[in-house]
């Protein structure tokens, strides 16, 4: 049963909070900003509101999240610090004496009570108001970037996964006892994921029951990380890696396996919008969701500022009938018009290579034709054929027996004269000059924020990470903009 528990304090010692968390600690001045009340109102259709044993309070549990976004540590971790951290017990509304949640009890929260919930729009939509509310939003002008997330497992099979952190954590108790080595549970030979499981979990229980040494804190991280992986994971770990993650790619030559996720910000540095996509996506084809998502957050704009991703012929047509001035060099391959099967091949202005749906970057390309002489003109790229051979969607694709694989684009000469003049004046290249501060955002995500990995499986984990990273963001913006 949901009951609202947000109310004043009566403790004895509630005074202490005045002497230990000071008016400018960051999460005193997150209370003081934010009206949490609207966690009731989006979560009372997950709760019983008249049946049941009381719930323990939603805006807490929020809140606990929103704790390990800012400070990037663990569930355990966080549950751990908000035990003797006094400003954590004021965040949370808890009375200095008041114990503390069971860590399990996050999990259960995001599976049950978040699921099917857009937190991530909600979130970016609260922080926006919040922004306007205070005065401090008045650009027109968003800049738009995309950002990759390595996968959890970053491409490592589950047993591989489970190999890595049991191996850390016997590193770290033979340094703090060699003689212990004898007495740890037989390593496991097999290749099955069921006797690494197994083995994992002979050796937490030896090491939390036998070992003595289980509460030094070197020892209890790893430890929790193992446990978090085994237990929070189990079911993903069933699965032969990380069911949503795709292959992108970064540049001709480099690559990751996880996810992206696209962004609209404003000058003053506050993000209106976000889209979470598997690794493959390309850029431009965001961008008319990410204005109509800044829009509706309560964007006026009038400016997109972004890289050549985005100048995509769909893209200028769009910022024309919507009277929106697209900052965006033009790139010869992605602005063409006149190619077949669009939906299949997208364009990766890093590698300047097409990629098919299946995530394979072509490997060379050629020209071909007379220069010059318009659509008579054609870049032509080749994939590697023995991929396509052994790939999923090779139906309708790769013809069997063909010795090649290639994707042709007609070359035009005369579509965007008006655009490549606009990139030359010097208003192009002075808003082009704010682009850097999306690349700074993406790097405080990744850095503080700990979004440079997934930290579960599935795109609904990445979306509610996503979430809970742009709201700790953007609130920290906002605080900063208003002191």
């Amino acid at each position: 049963m949901i009951q609202q528990q947000q109310e004043m304090m009566v403790s004895p010692y509630a005074a202490l909070y005045d002497i230990v968390v000071p008016k400018d600690n960051i999460l005193r001045q997150i209370n003081a900003l934010v009206d949490f009340s609207f966690i009731y109102d989006e979560l009372k259709d997950k709760y019983c509101l008249n049946n049941g044993r009381n719930a323990i309070d939603p805006i807490r549990m929020f809140k606990y999240l929103l704790l390990k976004a800012i400070f990037d540590l663990s569930d355990v971790d966080i549950v751990e610090r908000s035990r003797y951290d006094m400003s954590f017990k004021y965040f949370l509304n808890m009375a200095p004496e008041d114990p503390v949640i069971d860590a399990s009890s996050l999990t259960k929260f995001r599976k049950l009570r978040l699921k099917d919930m857009n937190m991530l729009d909600l979130l970016i939509g609260k922080t926006v108001t919040i922004a306007i509310e205070q005065g401090i939003l008045k650009s027109t002008s968003i800049i738009v970037d995309a950002t990759h997330t390595k996968a959890r497992y970053n491409q490592q099979s589950p047993r591989e996964v489970l190999q890595d952190r049991a191996r850390k954590l016997r590193k770290a108790t033979y340094a703090m006892d060699e003689s212990i080595q004898s007495r740890l549970p037989a390593k496991n030979t097999s290749d099955v994921l069921e006797d690494e499981l197994a083995y994992c979990q002979n050796l937490i229980h030896f090491l939390e029951t036998k070992s003595g040494i289980a509460h030094v804190p070197k020892i209890m991280e790893t430890l929790n990380l193992l446990k978090e992986t085994v237990q929070d994971d189990l079911e993903r770990l069933q699965q032969a890696n990380d069911p949503d993650a795709r292959v992108g790619h970064k540049s001709a030559d480099s690559s990751f396996f996880g996810y992206k996720t696209h962004l609209a910000m404003t000058e003053e540095r506050i993000i209106t919008a976000a889209i979470v996509t598997t690794g493959e996506k390309t850029d431009g084809k965001q961008l008319q969701t990410l204005i109509e998502k800044s829009q509706a957050a309560g964007m006026e704009i009038k400016t997109v500022i972004g890289d050549t991703a985005y100048s995509e012929k769909d893209n200028l047509l769009y910022g024309k009938m919507h009277d929106i001035t697209l900052v965006s060099k033009l790139h010869p391959m992605i602005t063409q018009g006149g190619r077949k099967k669009e939906d299949e091949f997208e364009f990766n202005k890093d590698a300047g290579l097409y990629v098919c749906k299946a995530g394979h970057m072509a490997i060379r390309k050629a020209r071909q034709g007379k220069k010059d002489v318009g659509t008579n003109q054609t870049e032509t790229y080749y994939f590697d054929v023995e991929k396509c051979k052994r790939c999923s969607f090779r139906e309708g694709c790769y013809k069997e027996g063909a010795k090649s694989k290639t994707y042709s684009v007609s070359m035009k000469s005369n579509v965007h004269t008006e655009q490549m003049a606009f990139q030359e004046s010097e208003s192009f290249k002075e808003q082009a000059k704010q682009r850097y501060k999306i690349e700074a955002k993406n790097s405080e995500l990744k850095h503080r924020h700990g979004y440079e990995v997934a930290t579960s499986s599935g795109l609904l984990s990445m979306e509610l990470q996503g979430a809970m990273a742009i709201f700790a963001v953007n609130l920290k913006r906002i605080l900063k903009l208003t002191d």
